[in-house]
């Protein structure tokens, strides 16, 4: 009997031998793993802005709901969610789009034509390279 016991054993030990690599492969994943292979970014279609940008406009006014009940004046929730969702500017794009604004007014003044407002082109031809 305890021979039995001690093969079954042994048998047992060995298919777990070879079998648990695959379990030890599997912990950690699932549909909520950022490791995941099969994890696939946010859709960028306009139906995934705007369902982004009414999500947005909810907590927004879920956080003007708390600030008026606290005695503070509530935000403007559209100009708030025009801030949230504005792109990001690299400082050294921004910094080359400058110089390179500044060059064009140079080069625009010695052909006397009037020069270009620095700020505004810089912000114009961002919104250009951003695609917005």
């Amino acid at each position: 009997m305890i021979f039995a016991v001690v093969v079954v054993g042994a048998v047992v030990a060995i298919i777990t031998l070879f079998g648990r690599s695959k379990a030890y492969e599997q912990i950690g994943r699932g549909g909520l793993s950022l490791r995941d292979e099969t994890y696939k970014p946010e859709p960028k279609g306009a139906g995934a802005v705007r369902e982004r940008d009414d999500e947005i406009r909810q907590m927004l006014a879920a956080r003007n709901e708390r600030r008026v009940r606290r005695g503070e004046a509530p935000l403007d929730v559209e100009a708030e969610l025009a801030r949230l969702t504005a792109p990001a500017v690299d400082p050294g794009l921004e910094a080359e789009v400058r110089s390179l604004v500044i060059a064009r007014n140079e080069r625009r003044a010695r052909r006397g034509q009037p020069p270009l407002d620095v700020e505004e082109e810089v912000a114009r031809q961002l919104r250009e390279l951003g695609g917005g």
